[in-house]
């Protein structure tokens, strides 16, 4: 099993050129199968969490202790690098948020994304300063304690602001020394494209949040250094099960039926074992 040191400089070298897809988990088994799969780097997603403990994803129901076990859970899981998600820090000051990075990096993770909003629907987006300043504090703890910090401004999802303040907020974020930034929700290629344009760091596009039917090929030229799948492979297994329960209701199996077989299964999470 690599040490967090070596998968922390495994995840950073993945950012150096190029574009790869690093899909989100939500628990050992599905690490076990993308490893399996060749994948070179895995994400952890609040919302499959979320949803595989029946609660809502960005509602301020799961705490820092279950999210920090989660994560700390998958990247023993895999030879891997594991990024965290870790929502807002699960603190609104800076100095809660630079102790939240110390303790995700003491969990074993090569990394972790801090967004710029919070559970608060009448106002979800941090003020711009105060924004800076959280993401400011989150790199002094990254640097610390040599972990790879993605600094996510969500403003465009919670529909608090939209894409020239997204760009103005990740520029900033670029400023203060974010290794990765990632604003979800864009549109389309042309906005992707304007915003890896105006940033030199790495940038990350999530799939199923917008710009649907974009090929690796289009969102590599379009500059795009790493692609997640945030909640989106949740979605699709919770999905799956949600109309395989509706067919059995009306008498059906067909679905079962027609599912890979254990063998397969395992024998491709074999493939992202520790060791």
């Amino acid at each position: 099993m690599p040490t967090r040191e070596q998968k922390v400089a495994a995840f950073r070298a993945l950012h150096a050129d190029g574009c790869f897809v690093m899909p989100n988990v939500w628990d050992p088994g599905s690490a076990h199968l993308f490893g399996g799969l060749g994948f070179q780097a895995l994400a952890t997603t609040s919302a499959g969490y979320a949803f595989s403990r029946g609660m809502r994803d960005g509602a301020g129901d799961l705490t820092l202790e279950q999210n920090l076990a989660h994560a700390a859970d998958i990247a023993a899981a895999t030879d891997l690098p594991v990024s965290a998600d870790m929502e807002n820090g699960y603190a609104d000051s800076p100095a809660g948020v630079a102790e939240t990075v110390h303790r995700v990096a003491e969990a074993g993770l090569a990394g972790l994304a801090i967004e710029d909003v919070r559970p608060d629907r009448e106002a979800p987006a941090y003020p711009f300063d105060e924004a800076v300043a959280r993401i400011e504090a989150a790199v002094g703890a990254a640097n610390e304690a040599d972990i790879v910090l993605t600094a996510r401004a969500d403003g465009m999802l919670a529909r608090a602001y939209d894409f020239d303040s997204a760009l103005r907020r990740l520029k900033a974020f670029e400023a203060v020394g974010a290794e990765v930034l990632y604003a979800p929700g864009q549109p389309g290629l042309v906005k992707i494209k304007a915003l890896c344009a105006a940033i030199e760091k790495p940038v990350n596009h999530v799939i199923g949040l917008g710009a649907s039917g974009c090929s690796l090929a289009e969102l590599t030229a379009a500059g795009v250094r790493r692609i997640s799948t945030g909640g989106s492979l949740a979605r699709l297994v919770f999905g799956a099960l949600l109309q395989s329960g509706r067919e059995m209701q009306d008498g059906g199996f067909d679905r079962l039926e027609a599912e890979p077989h254990w063998p397969e299964i395992l024998k491709t999470m074999g493939g992202g074992r520790p060791g």
